[in-house]
């Protein structure tokens, strides 16, 4: 005896509508009452991120959203007051602006003008128009706000920090990318290393200062001595910081992933300073770090050997770098050795031979390798994710 998907339990329909995506679910729900209220249970729209574009007055849309019990919401284009938001879903959970061009200090104020406690994340990336104002707001109503994105805020400035340090202090995750204002004395007041920061935002986790130019060694001696929660550090682009800056990061035990991609002034020096050190890191890039060589890859194998991802994208390394530490690389899954032009299939075969485990190489740009190197990399085991560029792909045919 067949039975029909009309006749199976409200809870069923729910259970199977939850596997499908947004625009399905929403399709599912127009098909009849029953499908409705099963397509509209809050369990087939846990964890959905709404996306919407916010043109005109549509009285029924937050209530629909509520009904459903989406706490996640992006913006994708916003021509009425964030307020309307605000109001519309009090008790959200996530809020993400990035790119509302046209949000001002004055619109985030209006929204924010009572303690928003269900709010834990916040992202206001390339929101060029908030300033220090906005974090005010933000430090004083979104006091339990674990996540805030702030990248491309290029009006941001250390002021703006000792406000997030003065009311976040349960933020987890804070992105500053290309905030051009920001300064080591910023840096301090998150760390809590001025008196008039207070506590500081001790609970940090995950910290990216990309491209923040103003940064120097002073900045990463603020982070190791009031940081040492932190798990992941972006210091891509960060032109200021050296290899001393390097020795006080190096005994920073949480740390798990450090990018260090295009610090010009890094060099061998600094990547012995961080392999001598107490770090167990499980991810390293120094990618385009012109000063970094073999003997860096000699200090890794030392030092920094539980690594699983490595990035040395057009560094100064050769074959005889490459001997020098895949021997004792055992953990390594991901490898990205592009632009590397001085790595031959020698260098291939000794990843072949002793990088079983590797799951993703990179090899774009590398111009010495040939079919035979090739042939060795793709026999290995776990291998998912070969790169070799476009430039490649009429030799890699010559391979098959």
């Amino acid at each position: 005896m067949e039975t029909h998907i009309s006749c199976l339990f409200p809870e069923l329909l729910a259970m199977i509508f939850g596997y499908l995506d947004v625009r399905d679910k929403g399709r599912a729900a127009q098909v009849c009452g029953a499908w409705r209220d099963a397509a509209y249970h809050k369990s087939v729209w846990r964890g959905t991120e709404a996306k919407l574009h916010l043109r005109r007055a549509n009285p029924s849309l937050f209530p629909s959203l509520q009904a459903r019990g989406i706490r996640r919401v992006q913006i994708l284009s916003l021509r009425r007051s964030l307020s309307y938001v605000i109001q519309g879903l009090p008790d959200i959970e996530s809020l993400n602006l990035s790119g509302c061009y046209n949000l001002t200090d004055n619109g985030l104020g209006h929204a924010f003008v009572q303690e928003i406690s269900s709010l834990r994340s916040l992202n206001l990336s390339l929101c060029k128009q908030i300033t220090d104002s906005s974090l005010g707001r933000i430090a004083q109503y979104l006091k339990r706000l674990e996540v805030l994105e702030l990248g491309g805020c290029s009006n941001i400035t250390n002021t703006g920090l000792l406000l997030i340090a003065w009311g976040l202090h349960g933020l987890k995750s804070l992105n500053l990318r290309s905030c051009r204002h920001v300064s080591d004395v910023g840096i301090g007041h998150l760390a809590g290393m001025t008196r008039s920061a207070a506590e500081g935002c001790l609970s940090l986790e995950q910290l990216t200062l990309q491209d923040c130019q103003k940064l120097t060694d002073l900045a990463l001696k603020h982070i190791s001595r009031g940081l040492q929660g932190l798990r992941v550090l972006n210091l891509s682009f960060c032109g200021g910081i050296s290899d001393a800056g390097l020795l006080h990061l190096s005994h920073m035990g949480g740390l798990r992933s450090l990018n260090l991609r295009s610090c010009d002034n890094i060099s061998d020096t600094g990547i012995m300073h961080l392999a001598m050190g107490t770090l167990r890191l499980s991810g390293l890039d120094v990618s385009f770090c012109d000063k970094v060589g073999d003997q860096s890859l000699a200090y890794i194998a030392q030092g920094l050997y539980g690594l699983k991802s490595l990035s040395l994208c057009s560094c100064h390394i050769s074959d005889d770098g490459i001997n020098r530490m895949v021997r004792q690389m055992h953990s390594l899954r991901t490898l990205n050795i592009g632009q590397c032009v001085r790595i031959t299939d020698k260098g291939l075969e000794l990843i072949a031979e002793h990088l079983s485990q590797l799951t993703g190489i990179d090899l774009y740009g590398c111009t010495r390798i040939t079919k035979r190197g090739l042939e060795r990399i793709t026999q290995l085991p776990c291998l998912k994710v070969l790169n070799l560029g476009l430039w490649q792909m009429t030799e890699n045919e010559k391979v098959r």
